[in-house]
């Protein structure tokens, strides 16, 4: 009896240890996390940044989370003075320790010309599928549009003409948005992906969202997001806040991924972790910027805080500002290129952190003034453009110029 009874009782402390490990895609480690260290059955803890670990699909059982062992650092955050419409600034030098980390290691090759239309980065790393499997459905108005991307089904909705108004969308999860043709717009017309996980939007122009409105596309609180193909922009001849931003990824997003999209003649681009305040939630942000077209814009390069972001191959030109790395992100900086009229193309601010490789800064008015980082590999392979091919294949192929099925 005594036999049976103590069986028992390691049978219910391993299924309780079972019960209570980390579910998909929650946290399982970081500072001053106190929770769970371990996943689920099928998914494996992976190091984000300092402050997030997050269970990602793995070939483990219940997998305890990587222990990261970090050394201590000592820095002086240098003070700026921005204002919206000037790229003067204020900066100081600064002194610090690089801290030593843990992470996947990551494969690349550099020198590749091609125009890829496959899922690279985050996005692809979390398995992102969109409506793959789902019914397709062809739309013209914009009740149909609203009606056909709801819900959380799989499906596919291709847009088949342009539309105008001053109204929000809101996306469902399981959903890939396309449209049809090149020029495809939606003018003053909102997409948000809020909430949900695995949303593809590909091959749409959208244009003049009102800061009424919000911005052109905001993703908040979201999984699994790839953003592809894209031409995002207002105007240069109202104040900076008659728009909101083009592109803008808060509330923790995960596995995000921006590549081969147009933004343009806009005075706040795309902001990533949207307050100094929400770090506790932002520090989960993973988010991959790659072969994008930045022209005539103000700011915003993007503005990342908090999270974990790699920012590659992307042709910045007449940018005033470029990449500000803030609040503790840590961005992996790769073969961009700056072209015309430049402030700052990569710098810091509240301490944000950046490791850069193979950028050309151009002429702008500084080139690398950001804090060093730790964030030297990614958890997913790519290849990267010699930073010699990137302003003619992204100028040349970037925005909403694909024909879809």
């Amino acid at each position: 009896m005594k036999l049976l009874a103590a069986a028992l009782t390691v049978a219910l402390m391993a299924f309780s240890k079972v019960q209570a490990a980390v579910p998909a895609y929650g946290q399982c480690g970081g500072l001053s996390y106190t929770g769970e260290t371990t996943c689920v059955s099928g998914y494996t803890c992976v190091y984000s940044n300092d402050w997030y670990s997050q269970c990602v699909p793995g070939t483990a059982a219940v997998t305890t989370s990587t222990t990261k062992t970090s050394t201590s650092s000592t820095k002086t955050s240098s003070s700026s003075t921005k204002t919206s419409t000037s790229s003067t600034k204020t900066s100081t030098s600064t002194t610090k320790t690089s801290t030593s980390s843990t992470k996947t290691s990551t494969s690349t090759s550099s020198g590749s010309t091609a125009v890829s239309t496959d899922m690279v980065g985050y996005a692809a790393k979390g398995g992102t599928t969109g409506g793959a499997g789902g019914a397709t459905t062809r739309v013209s108005t914009l009740a149909a549009l609203t009606s056909a991307v709801a819900g959380d089904s799989p499906k596919i909705v291709v847009l088949t003409a342009s539309l105008s108004g001053a109204v929000v969308i809101k996306i469902g999860s399981n959903t890939s948005l396309y449209g049809a043709t090149p020029g495809i717009t939606l003018t003053g017309i909102g997409l948000r992906i809020i909430g949900v996980s695995n949303v593809i939007v590909r091959n749409i122009k959208i244009a003049k969202v009102l800061a009424d409105t919000g911005d052109a596309i905001g993703i908040q609180e979201a999984s699994k997001v790839w953003i592809d193909h894209c031409d995002l922009s207002s105007d240069m001849d109202h104040d900076k806040d008659y728009y909101d931003g083009l592109c803008d990824i808060t509330h923790g997003s995960t596995y995000v991924t921006v590549s081969w999209t147009y933004l343009h003649d806009h005075w706040k681009s795309m902001l990533i972790g949207h307050s100094d305040s929400n770090g506790s939630e932002d520090a989960a942000l993973t988010v991959t910027i790659h072969h994008n077209y930045w022209k005539n814009l103000n700011s915003r390069g993007p503005s990342f805080r908090f999270g974990t972001g790699h920012v590659y191959n992307n042709y910045y030109e007449n940018m005033n500002d470029g990449i500000n790395t803030r609040d503790g992100a840590q961005l992996l900086v790769e073969n961009n290129v700056w072209g015309g009229t430049c402030g700052d193309a990569l710098y810091s601010t509240d301490a944000g952190y950046a490791v850069a490789n193979g950028n050309d800064f151009g002429t702008c008015s500084s080139g690398n003034t950001a804090l060093a980082g730790t964030l030297t590999s990614v958890p997913y392979s790519y290849s990267l453009t010699s930073t010699s091919s990137v302003k003619s294949l992204i100028t040349a192929n970037a925005g909403a110029i694909l024909n879809l099925p």
